[in-house]
């Protein structure tokens, strides 16, 4: 029987540069989805600018605008940060943010990354560039992906299947769910086949071990929004169980970031309308 996914909070705008839709578009292509929930994550990473200033991130600071509900589809606003070390480090940590975007320096001292974050719903944290986990041991990288999970914001753990990262994929998963957090199954990773056995084999384990998951587009255009045939298929093929998939349903996704302390947002689930 098909699975019923009514959410994808991995998802891109313009914004990250490499992507091509406005957010307007993919809500409006969530709504033609059937959607419940659309998340915009865009990337916090170091591949977006060549210098990294406030300013360049200023996408993320005024996200209070955007309606929670928008055109019948609750809307949630995230990013997805790269982690960019073994010690579970996220892009932006170690830059001083002294200046707001119009140059009045703060009172408080955040890094960058605090700045970009502090008022977002949620973090997806990803590989994108492994170079800093060339010749580390599993152990190393393993603390990689349990420190990224500490942190409150974070949500998933993204694409760990593409990641370039061997690590212990039982240890990470049992943290996961220890966490009430999520293991991503990441529709992109699977257009072609180079990914496909490595990210069974986390499928698999985390149905075994009870482990949630939640099932993305990581759309980079509208018309991908809230398709997932690939990611459908590899799920069917493993048997995986239903009610592991916590991005079912909007109610369902609101519980479990409730659960997991990132974000109580359990107010929104009446507010989607027809």
């Amino acid at each position: 029987m098909p699975y019923r996914i009514a959410t994808d909070i991995h998802t891109h705008t313009l914004f990250s540069r490499h992507a091509y839709s406005t957010i307007a578009e993919n809500v409006a292509a969530a709504r033609a989805a059937g959607l419940e929930l659309l998340g915009s994550a865009d990337h916090f990473s170091e591949m977006l600018f060549p210098e990294q200033h406030i300013r360049n991130f200023q996408f993320f600071l005024n996200q209070g605008i955007w309606p929670r509900t928008w055109d019948g589809v609750t809307l949630l606003r995230g990013a997805e940060v790269d982690i960019v070390s073994t010690s579970g480090a996220f892009f932006g940590q170690d830059i001083a943010c002294p200046q707001s975007i119009v140059g009045h320096p703060y009172r408080q001292e955040k890094s960058l990354f605090e700045h970009v974050t502090g008022d977002l719903d949620y973090l997806v944290a990803s590989v994108h560039n492994a170079a800093f986990a060339r010749g580390a041991s599993v152990a190393e990288t393993t603390q990689m992906y349990l420190a990224a999970l500490e942190n409150p914001k974070v949500l998933v753990l993204g694409h760990t299947g593409r990641s370039g990262v061997v690590f212990d994929v039982d240890e990470v998963l049992t943290a996961a769910k220890e966490r009430g957090k999520l293991i991503e199954i990441n529709n992109h990773s699977l257009e072609g086949q180079g990914h496909h056995e490595a990210c069974r084999h986390i499928a698999e384990r985390c149905a075994e071990l009870g482990v949630g998951i939640t099932v993305s587009s990581d759309a980079h255009i509208a018309p991908a929004i809230g398709r997932f045939p690939f990611a459908e298929g590899l799920l069917e093929e493993v048997h995986f169980p239903e009610e592991l998939i916590k991005n079912r349903s909007r109610d369902v996704l609101l519980d479990t970031m409730a659960t997991a302390g990132v974000c109580d947002l359990r107010t929104l689930k009446g507010d989607a309308v027809a």
